[in-house]
């Protein structure tokens, strides 16, 4: 289940995971992505992830259609809070990877910390 959320933080898109994504939540979410990158924003995104129960195939297809189309250079910065610990390493991980995008986890304690990061430019 993939839930919009409020973080008052206006430019970003933030959403609450929960369990397994369909192909449904996975469109509703990339739109908004496409939208904001066809008005020329850069994508900030708050991703609060409650537990991971897997993607249906058609949505996972859906996300690497995405990633062939826009790529990562779109993103400016990524907030994932969770309290899964080996989620905050892979997050870690990604950081280092993609170093043009700023990421950081957060604990579940840290919401505030987390909206914070994403305010500041």
């Amino acid at each position: 289940m993939l839930e919009m959320i409020d973080i008052g933080v206006e430019n970003a898109v933030a959403y609450r995971l929960e369990g397994k994504i369909t192909e449904e939540e996975m469109t509703s979410i990339l739109t908004l992505f496409k939208e904001k990158i066809e008005k020329g924003e850069k994508l900030i995104v708050y991703q609060e992830v409650v537990s991971i129960g897997g993607a249906e195939f058609d949505a996972m297809i859906e996300k690497f259609k995405f990633i062939r189309d826009f790529g990562f250079s779109h993103f400016d910065r990524i907030a994932v809070v969770t309290h899964t610990k080996w989620l905050h390493k892979i997050v870690d991980l990604e950081d280092k990877i993609f170093r043009n995008i700023d990421m950081k986890g957060f604990s579940v304690d840290e919401k505030d910390q987390a909206v914070e990061f994403l305010k500041n430019t």
